[in-house]
Formats: C-alpha cells, sequence, structure tokens
C-alpha cells in the first residue's frame, strides 16, 4: 500500500492525481505541513468504518436488472388459517 502526501495546494491544483494515488493507497492531505485530512476510495473507506452496502445501494445499482437470481422454492405448510372459534 503506498501512502501519498500532498500539500492544500497540491490538492486542488490537481484532484484527479489525488484521485488516481487513493487507489494505491491513502492520500494525505496537508495544511501547512500538518496532516488535515485523508482521501480514500470508497472500498477502503467501507473497510475502515467496517460498513458496507447497505440493500438501498445494492438495489438502487443500474446493473441490479442483469443480475440473476432465482428465489429457492419452499415446500410445506408455511401459514395456518385463523381461529375465529
Amino acid at each position: 500500500m503506498a501512502i501519498t502526501t500532498l500539500s492544500s495546494r497540491e490538492f486542488n491544483q490537481g484532484a484527479s492525481r489525488a484521485k488516481k494515488a487513493a487507489k494505491l493507497g491513502p492520500v494525505f492531505i496537508t495544511d501547512r505541513g500538518r496532516p488535515a485530512h485523508v482521501l480514500l476510495t470508497i472500498e477502503e473507506y467501507r473497510k475502515v468504518t467496517g460498513k458496507g452496502e447497505s440493500i438501498a445501494d445494492l438495489l438502487a445499482m443500474p446493473e441490479a436488472a442483469e443480475i440473476e437470481f432465482e428465489f429457492p422454492r419452499l415446500d410445506g405448510i408455511f401459514f395456518y388459517p385463523a381461529d375465529f372459534s
């Protein structure tokens, strides 16, 4: 994992460079020589925070319509008529 450090000025002038560097590892952005921010890819952020994608995020994916999924067949009685006696 590569760690990149950019000054705020370098980050502002080359955001695309920072995004490319974030694919290889965290990008530290400094203000007056001190680390102030960290840029991560969304995948790395989710690893760090322990948050995966929510079901809403997954269903909102445009490619979700192309995912083949077959619901399993359930055998047996799963409901009983209500007894109103």
